[in-house]
This record gives structure tokens, sequence and C-alpha cells, in this order.
């Protein structure tokens, strides 16, 4: 029978130009064989096997032939998700060799002739990787950094998008009026990537909910994207206000507002917040006074982690559809935490020993998550353990074990597995000059826990201070938005908190009847 598997065997150089496309039935005959130039079969799925029986020894070196593509098209909406585009495009091209105007240098091949890092980027005729991406912004200054700076030549200009004046911290701006006019635009240019795709897996949205532009034409162009591509997943890596650090007075109405529209159209939002990721910089990585730039490479690593399983290969690889699948019981449940370990500095990682068990132990305690809240204080529903480097699914299942004995990390019981787990054999790449160590290993963490409903109600309990006295409501409605809309995504948010609440208590409610379980 035939296997599925990614190795062809090439011919010598007189046919250098052809590869064997094998027909699905079983092969009695060289008939069967028939020759196709290799430009026609970039983006076709093969099914191949190994030819041994049928080919003289000098027709068997081993190449490879890339199966169908499952690209990803990034959007960089805002400040916040312009930066955290920076570094997540630096990482790549570190990652995969790429110099930062895109070009691969001539001495190498990546991933032993793999190209599954097609899936990020695309390859122009002269050689030249181009990002899958696109970046907006309502006003030109943090985009000029971008146009202006290292990776300039890396992008493609059509494909960073800015307006000439901003959102002024106002959804209603970001939404309704400034953002309208440029989000045709930006659809436009979309389209123009999705074309250039053969199998187009999902769209990997950046943004914050705190100020104008993140909020306001994030939610617009999500709802667009819903529309024109209804079936295709959106992941949305979302910046949320911080507890006590905030930018701006009016973040609760744009976070409840921005919030409402994710919750129909994102299948799954990360959470961030920047003082839980401060903390961590602070704690684990003795920096005392922590920068942007030491923020986004951290989270950098996050979503390097969670995307690696699709640009190298491993032994259990997770698709983004998977993601979905593994982590989101009922469709308004799609609000994640995220962590990632070790975090740790070159000179501590020279002195320990970070086995598989002691990352994982780390990425499940409080103070790794990436957003202020306290898993203690919920349950799991579900998590993605993302693994990379020298990683063995036998330390995999044995550190999952010991974390299920663990009474501090409880799981709801109608999920009694709760687990899903990835292994990439790419080890992380970190950046040179940064903060982070380099390690053999590490593992990125995205659970479901009833603990998220914290952010929402620390959020709706600032809204509804000022919503009371209808305080700065005058600027949004200004820009062409109704009052009722205010109470309707508070509404909405209400139900979600209450969701939250109802689907720790189904578990609990179970619990009384049966006695407890761990």
């Amino acid at each position: 029978m035939l296997q599925q598997c990614r190795t062809a065997y090439s011919l010598k150089p007189v046919f250098a130009h052809y590869i064997f496309d094998l027909y699905a039935g079983p092969l009695y005959s060289i008939s069967n064989f028939k020759f196709k130039p290799i430009a026609q079969i970039k983006a076709q799925q093969y099914t191949i096997c190994p030819l041994h029986s049928y080919l003289p020894n000098h027709l068997r070196q081993p190449t490879y032939v890339q199966t169908k593509m499952r690209e990803c098209i990034s959007v960089h909406i805002g400040q916040a998700g312009i930066q955290v585009g920076n570094s997540c495009w630096e990482l790549y091209c570190l990652e995969h060799g790429l110099q930062p105007d895109g070009q691969m240098p001539g001495d190498k091949t990546i991933g032993g002739g793999d190209d599954a890092f097609n899936t990020f980027f695309s390859e122009t005729g002269a050689g030249k990787h181009v990002p899958r991406a696109v970046f907006v912004d309502l006003e030109p200054t943090v985009i000029d950094e971008v146009r202006t700076g290292t990776y300039r030549q890396l992008f493609h200009p059509e494909q960073l998008i800015s307006g000439k004046e901003d959102a002024a911290n106002n959804f209603a701006r970001g939404h309704y009026t400034i953002g309208k006019e440029i989000v045709d635009l930006c659809l436009d240019r979309i389209r123009k990537l999705a074309d250039n795709c053969t199998g187009l897996q999902g769209f990997l949205v950046f943004h914050a909910v705190g100020g104008g532009t993140g909020s306001g034409l994030g939610s617009l162009l999500l709802e667009r994207l819903s529309v024109d591509y209804g079936k295709k997943s959106k992941l949305g890596f979302t910046v949320y206000p911080s507890p006590q650090v905030s930018t701006s007075v009016v973040e609760p109405y744009n976070s409840v507002l921005s919030t409402h529209s994710l919750l129909e159209h994102t299948d799954v939002s990360v959470l961030l917040d920047n003082e839980a990721i401060y903390d961590i910089c602070r704690r684990s990585l003795d920096i005392e006074r922590p920068t942007y730039t030491n923020l986004n490479r951290l989270v950098s690593q996050v979503i390097s982690s969670l995307t690696a399983s699709l640009r190298f290969d491993g032994a259990l690889n997770v698709d983004i559809n998977e993601f979905q699948t593994n982590l989101v019981p009922y469709p308004r449940i799609h609000f994640m935490l995220s962590s990632y370990a070790p975090v740790i500095s070159s000179e501590k990682a020279y002195h320990e020993q970070l086995s598989v068990a002691e990352i994982t132990n780390s990425a499940f305690e409080p103070t790794s998550m990436m957003a202020k809240c306290d898993p203690r204080h919920g349950k799991y529903m579900s998590c993605c353990l993302m693994y990379r480097g020298d990683v063995v699914p036998k330390d995999v299942n044995a550190a999952v074990a010991t974390i299920k004995t663990k009474r501090t990390i409880q799981f709801v019981d109608w999920c009694p597995t709760g687990f899903k787990c990835g292994i990439n054999y790419q080890p992380p790449t970190v950046v040179p000059g940064g903060d982070l160590a380099s390690v053999q290993r590490a593992v990125c963490m995205i659970s479901n826990s009833t603990s998220v409903a914290e952010v929402f109600s620390r959020i709706d309990h600032k809204f509804d201070l000022m919503y009371a006295k209808r305080a700065f409501v005058h600027w949004y409605v200004g820009e062409g938005m109704e009052e009722g809309e205010f109470s309707e995504a508070r509404e909405d948010l209400a139900a979600l908190e209450k969701d939250y609440e109802e689907v720790g208590l189904e578990s609990a409610d179970n619990e009384e009847d049966d006695g407890e379980e761990y």
C-alpha cells in the first residue's frame, strides 16, 4: 500500500527538472509513473511511496516534495499590533535563516530542503521571501518606523498601510469614521495576499483593545473578514488593559465595545497584558525597567511556539484549526491564557538543568501567565502544550501525569483528558543581544480557564463607574455611535461573565453528588 511521507526520489542531472508523481493505486509497473515539471508540483498534496523496488540505485537520491500549503496571513493593527509584529517577523527571519531583506544566504538551505516556512512567507522570482502580512494604522508614526527600520526591505510597500490622523483613543473613530475610510484598502491588500495562497488556513490578528485603532478598526476588520472569509480560522493576539497601569482614561469603554465584537468574530483570542509581562521580565530576567522591546520579544516567543508546527517538522505537529477544536468547548468561551517557559537569563541558564518536567511545572505557575489573572481561582477546561527542541513524547507524558496529580491545578470534571500536546524538533531561537538565554527545549502553554473571567470583571467594574455618570460618552456619540451600543456591549460582557461562572458551576454541582475528584 502507499504511505504518506515527504520523501520522494529525484532523478540524476539529466532529468533534473522532473520528479515522480505516483498514482494512488498499487504500483505494478513503471507505466504507473508520470513525469511532471517541478514548477507544476509546488502546490499539490503528494501521496508518495519509496521506490526502492522499482528504481536502480543511481536514481534513489532523497529530496523533498512540498505537501499542500497551509498559509496563514498576519494582520497587525494599531501601535501594539505593529510593534508585536516587528518582534515576530524579526524572530521568524532568524529562525529560518533569512536576512533582513528577505534573501536567503547562498550557502543555506532551510530545513534540509523542506520549505514549510512558506506558510508565512511567499517567495518571489528573484528569491526574495516576503511576509504574508499586512500592517495598518490610522496615523503614520509607528508604520514609518517599520518603513525606515532594519527590516524595511522585508515588507512590500503596499503591505504597510497608514492614514493621516489617528483614532485619538476613541473606538468610534476607529470603527465608524476614520477607520471606515481605510478598511477597504486593507481588505484589498488582504485579498491580494489570499489570492497568492494555495490553501489559506486562517488569519492571525494582532491588536490591543484599549486604544482607538486596535479596538475600533480591529473590530471592523474582523467583522469584514468574517463576511469575506467566513470559514477561515481567526486567531487573535489581544492586548488587554492592565489592572494598575493605564495608558488612557477611556480604556474600559474601548475594551468592552471591542470585546463585544471579538466574541462573535474571532475563533480563539489569546489574552496578553503588559503588566503581567513587565512582572515576568523583572522577576525572571532581572530587567529593572523593561521596555516595550523586552515585552514584545517575550510575546513573540509565544507566538513563534504556537506557529512553529506550521513552519517546521515535528513528531506531534499542531494545526491552527486544532487549537480551536481542542481549546474551545463552547463558541463564546474562547479567551485563552498563555505562558512560556523557561523565561531565563543566560547567567542563570548556565546553572540550571531545565528538564521537560521543570519547564512544564513552570508553565503552570500563576506568575508565568501573560495576563493578570490567577488560574488557581478557577478551573482549567483544556490546555495546549507546545514543546519545542530536545523533547520526546515519553517525557511529556510523565510531566503531564505529574501535573494531573497536583491539587492546585484543577480541571473541570466534564473534560477528563484536558491536554493537547505538540512536539516540534526545532529548538527555540533567541535574538542576538536579547534577554532570553539560548536553551535546548522550551514549552508554550495556551489554556482555557474559568479564571479568565477576572479580566472581564475588572474591566466591567471600571466601565460601570464611568458609564453611571455618562462620562466621556459624548466623544463617542459625536463620531456617529449610538449610546445604546454601550449598554448592549456591557450586557454581552455580563452574559460572558455568567457563561464562565456556569461552566465552572456545572462541575461543582457534579462534585457535590459524586464526592471530590482530583
